[in-house]
């Protein structure tokens, strides 16, 4: 890949020392990033390239675990990174900026690690110092807004200074392994497109479970909740990959356009229908992974919060591949386990010749995190003389084990998908806009009823609402065993 400039705002933040700034040099100990690049931390406070490269070196040493090249790869890549101090609100640092970045051959990719009300001021600061040419790129990051109102003045903010093909919103998520692998699962096999709807499958689900609480992200979290913060967001474009009808190519907008279809087909969960399609918890004290961990109200340092640490819901994609088929969606913090996956439940078979022998349901178990890979859950006799006896069993798909090395985290892929102006693994502004559409009326719903959050006790997977969510309808959450 040609040297490129890539500009982060926030450079000193969490966002950058625990993600990008590894992402990176992973690239470079890969080859991918060359000499020549240049990688620019911005920030207010003042200090020198050198204290700079010693806190990316450090944060490096944390966040990652290095394999036997990258010890010796380390120093010429703190010799790419340089450090400029500048005041997002003031002029202090735009001349010389401008002037370090005044060659327009060159790509150049502003990654802004800041609030989303900044989104619009630094747009502006970068178009009054020529800094929004065509080899330029921009990447913004969750969340864009609160409600689709302020997602649309986002929105026009940035369209007002680039042109919607330079706008990368980024969502990790659709950087993962096993995200992209859904287009070779459906698309690359006979086997499974045919059975991809309404006819052969009985529901689906969508888990995104974490063990932490809030980390360092009280003020931010409990303005937004788990419906803001994860459903909008990562779940619903889980959901868009799953229900897609086969787009036309790989062409980043033809994957985009069958995405927006399926969030204009979400039926509207609103009103009446609130209170029996969705449930939010908020978790108390407990034990998460053997040690005990405080509750929702006691890490803010507050009596009482109505923000939602967790939420189940049940919702319909209203077309004919999809009509009647339930795709339940759960996400939590201080659940009992780290895991995301998607799992695809067939039907039942529409008549068992084997007597009294239970018959399992067939499942596509698709796994996101920590273990990338996929199963096929099917049934097969039990070997032995005697009797047919039936089990039910996985084949078993694991990345680490078929494909071996390490895996590539998910913003590896995605800066360097910016930097090649490949659009296809980030959301377009109608994207945005349309999942918000579909959130709102949630929230209006929720923000109108009395009805506090339910409580669940730290390490368990939720209220039990939750599981009465899908249990009244004859069915039950995955759990990944034989």
């Amino acid at each position: 890949m040609a040297p490129f400039d890539l500009i982060i705002f926030g450079g000193t933040g969490d966002l950058a020392l625990r993600k990008l700034l590894p992402a990176l040099f992973h690239r470079y100990v890969d080859g991918q990033i060359v000499a020549g690049t240049r990688i620019f931390g911005l920030a207010r406070d003042s200090q020198t390239d050198e204290a700079y490269r010693e806190r990316v070196r450090e944060a490096l040493q944390k966040h990652l675990a290095f394999d036997m090249r990258a010890p010796s790869m380390l120093e010429p890549f703190l010799q790419l990174l340089s450090y400029r101090r500048i005041d997002l609100q003031a002029e202090d640092g735009w001349g010389e900026l401008a002037a370090e970045l005044a060659d327009e051959s060159r790509v150049r990719v502003f990654y802004l690690a800041v609030g989303p009300d900044l989104f619009g001021s630094v747009g502006a600061k970068l178009q009054a110092h020529g800094l929004t040419g065509a080899n330029t790129r921009v990447v913004v990051e969750k969340p864009i807004g609160h409600d689709r109102a302020s997602a649309a003045a986002i929105n026009d903010a940035l369209g007002q200074v680039f042109a919607e093909s330079q706008i990368y919103r980024i969502d990790h998520y659709l950087g993962k392994e096993t995200v992209q692998n859904l287009t070779a699962l459906r698309f690359g096999n006979a086997l499974f497109e045919p059975l991809w709807r309404a006819e052969h499958i009985d529901h689906v689900q969508i888990t995104v479970a974490e063990t932490v609480g809030l980390e360092r992200r009280a003020s931010y979290y409990d303005k937004s909740g788990a419906l803001r913060d994860m459903v909008q967001n990562h779940m619903l474009q889980l959901l868009c990959l799953v229900a897609m009808e086969p787009p036309s190519s790989l062409a980043a907008d033809a994957i985009r356009d069958e995405k927006l279809k399926v969030l204009h087909s979400l039926k509207p969960i609103a009103d009446g229908a609130t209170s029996h399609l969705t449930v939010r918890g908020q978790y108390r004290a407990g034990a998460v992974e053997g040690r005990p961990v405080p509750g929702y109200l006691e890490e803010l340092g507050t009596n009482t919060s109505r923000t939602e640490t967790f939420v189940a819901l049940k919702a319909e994609v209203s077309n004919w591949r999809w009509a009647g088929v339930p795709f339940y969606l759960r996400t939590g913090k201080r659940l009992a386990d780290r895991m995301s996956e998607i799992v695809l439940t067939f039907r039942k078979v529409p008549h068992s010749i084997f007597g009294d022998e239970p018959v399992a349901q067939n499942q596509l178990v698709i796994r996101l995190q920590p273990d990338e890979g996929v199963k096929l859950w099917i049934v097969n006799k039990i070997p032995g003389p005697g009797g047919l006896r039936l089990r039910r069993v996985p084949m078993d798909l694991s990345f680490a084990e078929t494909f071996g090395g390490r895996q590539p985290e998910a913003y590896e892929r995605l800066l360097m998908d910016v930097v090649r102006g490949n659009p296809m693994l980030f959301m377009r502004r109608d994207e945005v806009e349309a999942a918000w559409s579909w959130i709102d009326p949630i929230l209006a719903a929720w923000q109108s009823s009395n009805e506090s959050p339910k409580a669940y006790t730290a390490g368990s997977w939720g209220p039990s609402a939750a599981v009465a969510l899908i249990e009244r309808d004859g069915r039950t959450w995955h759990e990944d065993a034989v």
